[in-house]
């Protein structure tokens, strides 16, 4: 079985290169988005997509979607995180990295805080990240801690 991810708001792709890594050679992989010039440095075996992840993607029944660092450009997060659900296929995951703040600035506009954020090795408390069932699965499941 062939597994299938999107990477939503992926640039140049750093996130998109990490999961391939972890998926491995068999899985196939959309890097969405709006600037061209920056998914040409993704190079060769993830397929591409210039288009902006806040309108209709024709993307459907995928196992996992990464957003990494692209929800804190959107200011009303929640009809965008409703379409990404119905872009997911039943017990889908959605991983959302961002930054942990929950005041705006010119490189987080419109924060996407989680309250208990994971410390980074880097500034303590850069990113914060969560994987979630969107369909009601893994109820009762948090958030795993890595071993540091």
């Amino acid at each position: 079985m062939r597994v299938v991810w999107a990477d939503l708001g992926a640039g140049e792709g750093a996130f998109t290169l990490a999961l391939a890594d972890l998926l491995g050679p068999g899985a196939h992989i959309t890097a969405v988005d709006k600037d061209a010039g920056a998914l040409g440095a993704i190079g060769h075996g993830i397929e591409t997509r210039v288009a902006d992840f806040t309108r209709p993607l024709d993307l459907h029944d995928l196992d996992g979607i990464v957003m990494a660092n692209s929800l804190h450009f959107v200011r009303n997060k929640a009809p965008v995180l409703e379409s990404v659900r119905d872009m997911l296929r039943p017990g889908g995951r959605l991983i959302v990295v961002e930054y942990s703040t929950d005041r705006g600035n010119p490189w987080v506009p419109h924060p996407f805080s989680y309250q208990s954020s994971i410390p980074s090795r880097y500034f303590g408390s850069m990113y914060s990240a969560l994987s979630l069932s969107p369909r009601g699965e893994g109820q009762g499941e948090g958030p795993r801690r890595p071993a540091t």
